[in-house]
């Protein structure tokens, strides 16, 4: 049985958050991207803010984020903040420290990692605790082509 590694986005106007885990025999470990080529990809879904333009912005950093995994055929999943902290912490309402110290004990960092790569890392253990996500994004039966799916 091979390993699964995951590539969790968080989406985000200033600084788009990433990281990648990998499980194997049902235990998560933190990796880094270089030389770990990720096998699927896991991004949360933007929630709708009070402001449009700042929804809009954040939607447009989340699907390139989208486009640059589907180009590289990973298929992509996507949860919702509600989701991720319902898997992460056991409380689909956790503050974002709670995600932090979760995210840290789950992958036994040395410390709590920042808040976009903690983010980052919560979807990806999401996924990797079975989640659907809310419907994958399909990439079985396209071809890339002049920089466009086919």
């Amino acid at each position: 049985m091979s390993a699964a590694r995951i590539l969790g986005i968080d989406p985000g106007l200033g600084v788009t958050g990433y990281g990648v885990i990998e499980k194997e025999r049902g235990v998560l470990r933190y990796v880094v991207i270089e030389g770990y080529h990720p096998s699927e990809c896991a991004v949360e879904k933007v929630f709708v803010n009070v402001n449009p333009q700042s929804t809009l912005l954040l939607g447009q950093a989340r699907g390139a984020a989208i486009c640059a995994a589907v180009m590289a055929r990973l298929p992509v999943a996507e949860y919702t903040a509600l989701q991720v902290k319902q898997a992460v912490v056991g409380l689909g309402h956790a503050r974002k420290e709670q995600v932090q110290e979760m995210v840290k004990r789950l992958l036994r960092l040395p410390a709590v990692p920042g808040a976009d790569a903690s983010d980052a890392l919560a979807c990806a253990i999401c996924h990797a605790h079975g989640g659907m996500g809310l419907g994958a994004i399909p990439t079985a039966g396209r071809r890339v082509r002049a920089g466009r799916l086919a």
